[in-house]
């Protein structure tokens, strides 16, 4: 039987308004390169990563991105191929409207930055889906579980973990998987290793429904 190919993002996103400033988050990445050092011991892996200072687990295919824009485009040229995507990574929702091509300076007045959104991968992911296991995150600061239920169902996902913003540059975890079916598995905190091999489990299990992985 074919290897199952997992596609695995991490990290944060950069999203650059002047040459050396960015928008970006707290993510440190270590939950997505954590499934990632999991799923190469059962497949074959591909992880595309944002910014971070971790080194990728051995054996994978390692893409390094930098925007949202970067995240998407390597993930949607690789989507068709794979069998279960997970996307750990933690994608800014904005981006600045005009980047600057010289460092903006101080000048002692109110700076206003404008916004636009950038692309929601997840959900596109969903719309394109066929027979891939979509896995996604949520990362709240409240109503955790609520906010999650409703990002699986719009989003058209397999599986959502859902944990509080705080486990971001953490070692440990604590999660809530919610399944598609209704589901949903309170785990204890443990570290991020244990974490991403209960998450693989559940992926595999999936798998087994899959009369044929996609070619």
């Amino acid at each position: 039987m074919k290897p199952i190919h997992f596609l695995i993002t991490a990290g944060p996103t950069r999203e650059h308004f002047d040459p050396i400033r960015y928008v970006s988050n707290r993510s440190s990445g270590k939950m997505g390169y954590a499934l990632a050092g999991a799923a190469a011991r059962v497949g074959q892996v591909t992880l595309v990563s944002g910014p971070t200072a971790l080194k990728p687990p051995a054996g994978v295919e390692f893409v390094q991105v930098l925007s949202a824009a970067k995240m998407a485009k390597a993930v949607f040229g690789r989507y068709a191929k794979v069998d279960v995507v997970i996307m750990a990574a933690a994608v800014c929702d904005y981006r600045p409207r005009q980047v600057a091509n010289r460092k903006l300076k101080k000048t002692g007045k109110k700076f206003v930055l404008e916004l636009e959104p950038t692309t929601d991968i997840l959900l596109e992911l969903g719309r394109r889906k066929r027979r891939q296991i979509l896995i996604g995150f949520a990362a709240e600061t409240n109503d955790v579980e609520h906010f999650a239920q409703d990002k699986l169902r719009r989003k058209n996902l397999d599986l959502i973990v859902a944990n509080d913003t705080r486990a971001f540059e953490g070692e440990t975890n604590i999660v809530t998987l919610i399944h598609r079916d209704g589901r949903v598995e309170h785990l204890p905190e443990m570290t991020k290793a244990k974490v991403a091999r209960e998450i693989l489990k559940r992926a595999l299990a999936a798998c087994q429904t899959l009369a044929h992985p996609v070619q």
